[in-house]
């Protein structure tokens, strides 16, 4: 599961990582308010390169990526070098190494899982691997890597490869997508751009996958018609995935992905080209789903939790959004039935792009920034 019971973590994320020596955590905490009371932020680390995915692991570290291809673990000791053991990536444009994610049974088979963009013939697409993370005291390696998911098409586009990962409750693996700069192929159910898809952790076909357009679909597809999903989380408010993803000229969604819905992309959208022409038939048509929440303008969403931890009580069940454009941090405030009713712009522009959002095991919230100097902040309850 990700996000709010990201990883399998059972031990607490210690609060000294705020003092890693040889990382920027020396620098003074900034305290802000918010309408639910004070949030202090850290900086645990900078120094990272356009970091994009990060998991917490059962003994308290973290594992983060960079997206020009490199995997570091956080510990109390500090950053680790680059791991070995990485695939090649086309680091291009929004392409490169993207999540990662802990196996649910990472204690016994010590899996990690990670999306890419993989090259390939006509260029590139996303790709999922799993590797088995070896650490030998201070060092620690990529073993037995494996490729379980890959694109079959391959284009030249550098854009909207997705790409978010999440284990569901039975073990399965959620993949996000986007259409690739083409927005045809999140409507052809015989192409993984554009979706959700579901496998095994194997890489095989889960038996009870739906079919969203009966034989001619892929067997891996779980939900068609988005653009570019950029931030998934398992909700354990509503008991289902959660996503976020971004529109064209406003028209960012959060959707709830349902087996075998279609969500709409190009063929509905509350956004418009970015020439400011209408995008298809216009925000509703019979046979495609509504967001539970869009924005316009745009955001540029990336990152997404649902917040269960006990450090921020008023954030309970609400879901946390990182933002690019604007460069904060999104509380979308919801009722007991997951509605969202309201919404809070937090950090406006304090740390930079905002990739991605994770829920510490302590109940803390880690965010990473997608800039060339990125950071791992966290944030907590004031002393």
């Amino acid at each position: 599961m990700r996000k709010t019971t990201k990883a399998v973590a059972t031990s607490l994320v210690c609060a000294v990582l705020t003092s890693v020596p040889g990382t920027a955590a020396q620098a003074e905490p900034r305290v802000f308010d918010t309408e639910t009371g004070k949030v202090q932020a850290d900086t645990l680390t900078d120094g990272l390169e356009h970091p994009w995915g990060l998991d917490f692991l059962p003994d308290g570290d973290a594992i983060v990526t960079e997206r020009p291809g490199r995997i570091r673990i956080l510990s109390q000791d500090g950053l680790s070098e680059p791991l070995p053991g990485v695939p090649e990536v086309v680091a291009e444009g929004q392409g490169g190494l993207l999540d990662i994610v802990a196996s649910p049974n990472f204690v016994s088979d010590k899996l990690v899982y990670f999306s890419f963009s993989q090259p390939g013939e006509g260029g590139a697409g996303t790709a999922v691997a799993r590797a088995k993370l070896q650490r030998d005291g201070a060092s620690a390696r990529l073993d037995q890597v494996e490729v379980i998911f890959s694109m079959a098409k391959k284009t030249g586009t550098s854009h909207h490869f997705g790409s978010r990962l999440v284990f569901g409750r039975d073990g399965s693996l959620f993949i996000t997508t986007g259409d690739r700069g083409d927005g045809d192929r999140a409507q052809d159910m015989q192409d993984s751009a554009g979706a959700v898809l579901r496998i095994n952790g194997d890489g095989s076909i889960p038996a009870d996958n739906p079919s969203p357009d009966g034989s001619k679909s892929l067997p891996e597809i779980w939900s068609k018609g988005h653009r570019n999903v950029q931030g998934a989380t398992l909700d354990p408010l509503t008991g289902s995935l959660v996503t976020v993803e971004h529109g064209a000229r406003g028209g960012d969604e959060v959707n709830q992905p349902q087996a075998g819905r279609n969500y709409g992309w190009p063929v509905i959208s509350y956004g418009r080209h970015y020439s400011g022409f209408k995008i298809g038939v216009g925000t509703q048509a019979e046979g495609y789903e509504q967001p539970l929440y869009y924005w316009d303008p745009s955001i540029a969403p990336s990152g997404l939790a649902s917040y269960q931890g006990d450090m921020f009580p008023g954030w309970k069940g609400d879901l946390l959004v990182g933002s690019l454009k604007f460069a904060l941090l999104a509380r979308l405030d919801r009722d007991d039935q997951g509605k969202i009713v309201g919404e809070e712009r937090m950090l406006d522009g304090a740390f930079g792009r905002i990739r991605d959002v994770n829920v510490a095991p302590d109940g803390a919230v880690w965010l990473l920034t997608d800039e060339s100097d990125g950071a791992i902040i966290r944030l907590s309850r004031p002393d």
